[in-house]
């Protein structure tokens, strides 16, 4: 049997309104025009709004999708158990909205392929179509915060959550981020965990893996689970966190 080329995981929790939409089907019509094999494997990450049932029914007619049912323990630990689990030679993660469409994919995995780079992460540098002047302030503010508090100056955008890696990559990145969190701890309410994406570059770097960062078109989606004053704040405390780690070289 030949080598599955592409994993897709991409994490759910609560996520009824944009799998009606038509986003499953989507991303099968993108992934079966090519020419390569490919899974996609659906975390659900303790939904209650009935998207589990919704995937599970997708899933009888698309062979190629898969779901895992994981506790509520948010984003992190959602697309780390997917990471783990995936078989593909090159494993993209990607959210459930599609603000940054799949089709992106195309333009991330020659930079895999050539050998010169082990993880390609989508950049939000082209613009942000539909961002609010507020939200757009605040992310702006983060960059900055970021590279003060903690590093990583060669990256613009470490949040946009479009990036792909080959399977050594993921499997030692995410492996070490599990171990750093011990697992992960079920939560009670929905978190937008900036500092996930901050880790994983982090390791991957101490790691010597080579990131690319590749500018991708980015669309706004509006979220009721996001609040940008007690996320941002949040933000800023878990910088703090990983720059205390950082400092007691968790990340080597």
């Amino acid at each position: 049997m030949s080598e599955l080329l592409l994993s897709i995981v991409i994490p759910s929790y609560n996520e009824m309104a944009n799998l009606r939409k038509g986003v499953l089907d989507r991303v099968k019509r993108f992934l079966d025009s090519k020419r390569y094999s490919y899974e996609v494997i659906i975390v659900d990450d303790g939904s209650n709004d009935g998207g589990t049932e919704f995937v599970k029914k997708f899933m009888k007619e698309n062979k190629q999708f898969s779901l895992i049912e994981n506790k509520h323990t948010g984003k992190a630990g959602a697309v780390t158990r997917g990471m783990l689990q995936a078989k593909g030679k090159y494993i993209l993660f990607t959210d459930m909205d599609q603000a940054t469409p799949i089709e992106e994919i195309d333009n991330m995995l020659p930079f895999l392929e050539n050998g010169n780079y082990q993880i390609a992460i989508g950049s939000r540098t082209t613009g942000k179509l539909g961002y609010p002047f507020s939200r757009l302030l605040l992310h702006e503010v983060g960059i900055y915060l970021r590279k003060f508090v903690v590093g990583l100056p060669e990256i613009f955008d470490t949040q946009c959550g479009f990036k792909v890696f080959t399977r050594e990559a993921a499997n030692t990145t995410f492996s070490k981020l599990s171990l750093i969190h011990k697992g992960f701890k079920e939560i009670s309410n929905s978190a937008v965990q900036y500092g996930f994406d901050v880790e994983i570059l982090l390791i991957a770097k101490n790691y010597g893996y080579k990131i690319k960062e590749v500018p991708v078109h980015w669309l706004y989606v509006e979220s009721r689970r996001v609040s940008p004053m007690r996320d941002s704040v949040d933000g800023i405390f878990n910088l703090f966190r990983i720059k205390a780690k950082k400092i007691r070289n968790m990340y080597k």
